[in-house]
């Protein structure tokens, strides 16, 4: 499984943002497209808001593709 770090000092990562930062997404757009579709789970459970906080453990997975936040 990829991992997406969270910066030194970070607490949290937005989702659109981890999606860019693993490579799965090439944009920002990209991301918001995906998300609002439905396309995306976290932790097992589908995800609408491209804001949404993740946080060191937190898995996510869109087409087969599943990346956890770490430190």
């Amino acid at each position: 499984m990829q991992q997406v770090f969270l910066r030194e000092g970070e607490t949290f990562i937005r989702l659109g943002q981890a999606l860019k930062k693993s490579g799965i997404m090439g944009s920002g757009a990209d991301a918001k497209l995906v998300i609002t579709e439905g396309a995306v789970t976290v932790n097992g459970e589908v995800e609408l808001r491209r804001g949404r906080k993740l946080v060191t453990g937190d898995v996510v997975t869109y087409e087969g593709e599943t990346f956890q936040i770490a430190t």
